[in-house]
Parts: structure tokens; sequence; C-alpha cells
């Protein structure tokens, strides 16, 4: 049987929540928590890669290597969410890389035939794990159309937007003051939205100059996120 503490680690998380001891041993996830140390790579230029990792702890850093050599970041994803091969299919990583960002990162991964198996076995949870794959592919999505028409500052606040939206408080609300632990750098944000540092840099500093945030190394804090959300134009 699992040992308590893993399957509380990964309990806290709801696409897990109902899944059985026994099947969580059909997972083999007790044999399947990694530990990658600050800057490893958990796989790098995968392409016959066939297996699903979930993070427990820390964040990890998602892209490829382009023609000219030079690292471009897709994602960076924090605990609780999934990366690899995300549509189940075999051999479709197309060069990507994941590596641990800014601190250890602790997984666990499965093999695509093991998850299968139990989503055959557990509608609800292949319900949930669809949800998920498609909200992930939604914000794929958006910043694409974000980068095609949208001009840096307009990226930026989405950028954030989303980030508050993320990391709602406990009763899953977003509103007042927001607090973030704070794992990106402007050069991440600049990547992330296709821009460059110094320019991410002069906005972030606008932006904090008309009260909308503070950014530290520690927290990016957010005083007012309706403000936030009004520049965002959404909802």
């Amino acid at each position: 049987m699992l040992s308590d503490d893993k399957l509380i680690l990964i309990r806290r998380y709801d696409l897990w929540r109902h899944i059985s001891d026994e099947e969580y041993e059909a997972l083999n996830v007790v044999h399947n928590f990694l530990e990658a140390k600050k800057g490893e790579y958990i796989y790098f230029e995968a392409f016959h890669h066939n297996k699903l990792y979930f993070i427990k702890e820390g964040h990890v850093r998602i892209g490829y290597i382009d023609e000219q050599g030079k690292e471009v970041i897709k994602e960076i994803i924090e605990k609780g969410e999934i990366f690899g091969q995300l549509t189940l299919e075999r051999n479709n990583l197309q060069g990507e890389f994941a590596q641990a960002h800014k601190q250890d990162v602790s997984l666990c991964a499965f093999t695509i035939e093991a998850f299968e198996q139990l989503l055959a076995k557990k509608p609800e949870l292949a319900l949930k794990y669809s949800k998920q794959v498609g909200s992930k592919l939604r914000t794929i999505e958006n910043r694409l159309i974000n980068l095609l028409n949208k001009d840096v500052k307009t990226r930026l606040v989405n950028f954030l937007w989303q980030l508050v939206v993320q990391h709602p408080d406990p009763d899953g609300q977003v509103a007042g003051a927001v607090h973030i632990p704070n794992y990106l750098t402007h050069e991440d944000i600049a990547q992330l939205i296709g821009a460059s540092r110094q320019t991410i840099t002069t906005l972030i500093n606008e932006l904090a100059a008309e009260g909308l945030l503070t950014f530290s190394r520690q927290e990016i804090r957010f005083p007012d996120v309706k403000k936030l959300q009004k520049l965002a134009n959404v909802g």
C-alpha cells in the first residue's frame, strides 16, 4: 500500500481525490515519485517519451530549442498541474523539454498505458482530466491569439490577470487583494508573452506606479484585483 504521506500529498488535488488505494497501486505511484534538482532536465528534446507527469511540489519550465539553438519557453507550470504526453498520444512531444525551475521539484510519473487503464475504469476521472487538458489547450490558444493581435502591454495585463485567476482564495474567489508567491522573473514573463525583458521591466514599473501591483522576488501583490480585471477587460 502507499504510504499515508504520499496519498495525502496527491489527494490535495481534485483530479485525484476519489481514487482508491488499489487504483493508486495500479498506477505504480509509489514507485514513480521523482525528484529533480533546480535546473535539472526532467526530459530534454523528447520525441519518443510516453509518460505523463504530475507536479507535487515546485515549478517546471516547458519549452523547446529553436533552429538557432535558443531556448523557447512555452509555459511555466506549478504544483497540481500535469505535463508530458497530455493528449495520451505516442511519440508526440516534438522535441519538447521539461526543466525544474527556480527550485527542486517533486513529481510522480505515469506511463500512458497505466493511466489509460485507470481512465477506462473511472469515467469521472476521465471527465475531469479532459476538462483540465481542454482548459490548458484553451489557455495556449488564447496566448497565441494575444501574440498575434494584442500589443505588449495588453498581453502583459492579460497574463497577470490569468495569474490571479489561477490563484483564488480558499473559497475559490478572486477579490480584494491577492498575493502570489513569485516564481517568475521579468525574463520569464518576456519569453512567455513574446516581448523583450527591458520592455517588461518598463511596463511592470508603470503598472506599479499606477498602484496595480508590487513585484518582488518573493511575491507579486495585486492590491485591488478589480482594477486589474477592468484593465484586462474581462468579466
